[in-house]
């Protein structure tokens, strides 16, 4: 069983900054990559960043040079530290770790979503 909390969304001005946190627990072996992806309203989803459990990184156009991932891999927790927000930059934010858990002698990796959370950017 995993479980995954994400924290961090709310409120803030153009120019603003948030920082969003997923804490991953539970059973499994290992945090692979880190990935989080955002929702606009009336948008598709689109991948924002991602992260591999060496620290290589990835991001979206939209975001580099603002957006910083990162993660603590004896915390099991991965961060999203979003400076110079925009308005467009509003949207859900899902965390999505891939997990790495055993079964029997069967090792296998799943996607573990976040419950997602609201980041407004508004004046």
């Amino acid at each position: 069983q995993v479980q995954l909390v994400e924290s961090g969304g709310g409120l803030a001005e153009p120019g603003g900054s948030l920082r969003l946190s997923c804490s991953a627990s539970g059973i499994f072996l290992s945090i692979e990559t880190i990935t989080w992806y955002r929702k606009p309203p009336g948008k598709e989803r689109e991948l924002v960043a991602a992260i591999t459990s060496e620290g290589t990184t990835n991001y979206t156009d939209s975001v580099k040079g603002r957006f910083t991932i990162s993660r603590d891999n004896a915390k099991n927790t991965g961060y999203l530290q979003m400076n110079s927000l925009k308005l467009e930059d509003t949207a859900v934010y899902y965390c999505v770790p891939r997990v790495r858990t055993k079964v029997s002698l069967t090792t296998y990796a799943f996607d573990k979503w976040g419950q997602g959370t609201q980041v407004t950017v508004s004046s």
